[in-house]
């Protein structure tokens, strides 16, 4: 209910806000240019500011130390096998940080696949055998490589601007139906009116969209898998996989870093809202490619 609140009234201040600024630009917000404006800044705006500032608020959020001087033989190490692994892969040397966490994780993010940020848990470290330690980097590495963070804000991006786009229409529509109705032409929503079902109709196109969002986010994770496995060893990847299936507990990775670790949260509603596939079905992947 937070984030609904949240939510609802960022949406209201911030539609206040650009309404002025484009009547002072002449430009109708209720218009379809307008509409479209405002779709457009909301959606793809939106997600790639989220993806401008993503290094900053993992470093923030997790509390993640980048290395600029490995202070031992295992930071040491690390740095050595990202750059080998940046090098093979075809990227620029990411920047590599080590954040507190007794879980087995790591994750990957930036918008740019030479200027990215590898980061890993104090529990990997402490847990996985090199071997598999490496698999993981590998499978990070690989996102880098294949422009997922990118990609993935593209696509939420796209897909916010329509159901920006497609709520506020439909409220347009909703609201000339009531007008024609009223003999007296005062009718519509009005606009305290036409925000809430506008509100009401993006919640309920956004699940939709999320639902395709995170199909895309499963498809990555054995891209991503089978690049780990190139970089460190089809063996060493699917032990690193297996090792993750003991730790039962769920990723305690931020909602925005989640989608981009190797183990991802996993929703109680169904397999479509999960950002990463079952451990199972990943290795299974791994197996049959032989």
């Amino acid at each position: 209910m937070k984030r609904v609140f949240l939510f609802v009234v960022t949406n209201l201040a911030i539609l206040v806000v650009l309404g002025f600024v484009m009547s002072l630009l002449g430009v109708n917000s209720q218009s379809t240019l307008g509409i479209l404006v405002i779709a457009a800044i909301f959606g793809m705006g939106g997600s790639f500011l989220s993806l401008a500032i993503s290094k900053w608020m993992a470093k923030r959020s997790t509390g993640a130390e980048v290395i600029d001087h490995p202070r031992d033989k295992v930071e040491a190490w690390l740095l050595q096998t990202v750059e080998r692994q940046a090098k093979e892969a075809g990227i620029g040397m990411p920047e590599v940080a080590v954040y507190p966490s007794p879980e087995i994780n790591a994750f990957a993010t930036g918008m740019n696949r030479n200027k990215a940020l590898v980061a890993v848990s104090t529990g990997l470290l402490e847990t996985l055998e090199r071997d598999e330690a490496e698999a993981v980097l590998g499978h990070e590495v690989s996102h880098v490589a294949n422009g997922d963070m990118v990609t993935l804000a593209l696509i939420q991006g796209v897909l916010n601007t329509f159901v920006i786009l497609i709520a506020r229409l439909v409220a347009n529509l909703i609201s000339a139906f009531l007008s024609s109705d009223d003999e007296e032409g005062e009718g519509g929503l009005g606009w305290l009116g036409y925000m809430a079902v506008t509100i009401v109709l993006e919640l309920a196109l956004g699940i939709l969209a999320s639902i395709i969002v995170m199909w895309f986010s499963r498809r990555r994770e054995f891209r991503a898998d089978t690049g780990g496995a190139d970089l460190a060893g089809r063996r060493q990847m699917i032990a690193a996989l297996r090792r993750l299936q003991q730790q039962q507990e769920p990723s305690h990775l931020p909602e925005q870093m989640a989608a981009f670790g190797i183990k991802g949260k996993q929703s109680g509603l169904a397999k479509l809202f999960m950002s990463h596939p079952p451990l199972e079905e990943r290795i299974a992947a791994l197996e049959a490619s032989r």
